[in-house]
């Protein structure tokens, strides 16, 4: 009997330590920042080969010295920072663009496009927390950088005495997007409009995803474990991070765009986000399209779809 219980003794340790060491594994792998977050030269390089109509256009913004960076200190008191374009013909209007997983602001540039080129709006592109050149150690999976958000906006519209906005993410931008949408918005913004482009139900069901597709593991136990270590360490779980929740309280016009071939964030994921925003909203499922890349894909498209939702709401 010593021998067994002995024995089930070093079998449950063996557990307990391997369950411990591969939660803090699984959450480094989660939420550790890009080792190279802040070398912005080679984003410019990266968003020049895949988006190369951007260049004249970022190009001219440069010779007019009008392509402009901030810092600032947020209510947390980490130094965040932004790119942000002042347009003369914007007429109290500003889109905030949000950038996915361990990208930057700069990797928003293509969208920002259609919003400063073509319809004359003021952009404001930060760099959420952990990203870029903003400071923060764990990334946030756009939880509380919806508070961010929120706290750039009102910045904004004091920077561009701007009432009316369009808040539009992709992939993990797109999920922070879903989670400001259920906030109370600030008194100075009377006009919103929400635009997700292949945003996650919830981080539990994301990492779910990841942690069957990645490594062949189900949920029990290292879901659970993480989960708890995500709660200690960082103040927030998976399953409080739901953007799906957050669409349900949603007042304002939503654009859900999601590739039907979009295996990082499964493509079904934005059939329940959809049905779960009530009022004025609209869908667009791109053909053939992988993670991330409906503008890259369908960029007239895309352009004209969300001009026309912008301008109809």
């Amino acid at each position: 009997m010593k021998k067994i219980l002995c024995v089930l003794a070093i079998v449950v340790t063996l557990f307990l330590v391997m369950t411990v060491a591969g939660s803090f594994y699984m959450l480094h792998f989660a939420l550790a920042p890009a080792p190279d977050r802040q070398d912005t030269a080679a984003v410019y390089t990266w968003l020049y080969e895949h988006h190369p109509e951007t260049r004249p256009w970022v190009d001219s913004l440069r010779q007019a010295n009008a392509l402009c960076d901030t810092f600032v200190t947020m209510p947390n008191s980490e130094r965040h920072h932004a790119i942000f374009v002042r347009n003369p013909r914007a007429a109290g209007h500003t889109a905030v663009l949000v950038h996915g997983w361990r990208d930057q602001s700069i990797k928003m540039l293509q969208i920002a496009r259609i919003y400063e080129q073509i319809l004359g709006y003021n952009i404001l592109l930060p760099d959420l927390h952990a990203h870029g050149l903003s400071e923060g150690e764990s990334i946030g999976m756009g939880w509380n950088d919806r508070k961010d958000v929120l706290h750039w906006m009102v910045l904004a519209s004091r920077m561009f005495n701007s009432h009316s906005f369009v808040v539009h993410g992709v992939s993990m931008g797109a999920a922070t997007t879903m989670n400001v949408s259920g906030e109370p918005m600030p008194a100075s913004i009377s006009t919103v409009r929400f635009i997700e482009d292949c945003g996650y139900t919830s981080v539990w069901d994301e990492f779910h995803f990841q942690l069957g597709e990645d490594f062949g593991l189900p949920d029990f136990p290292l879901m659970f474990s993480t989960n708890l270590l995500c709660q200690l360490l960082n103040g927030w779980s998976f399953t409080e991070a739901a953007p799906i929740r957050q669409v349900e309280k949603c007042k304002y016009p939503m654009f859900f765009i999601h590739g039907d071939n979009d295996d990082f964030v499964p493509s079904w994921m934005v059939r329940p986000l959809y049905k779960a925003k009530l009022g004025k909203k609209e869908l667009w499922i791109t053909k053939g399209t992988a993670h991330a890349v409906s503008y890259k894909d369908y960029p007239e498209e895309y352009t004209a779809r969300v001009c026309d939702f912008v301008t109809k709401y």
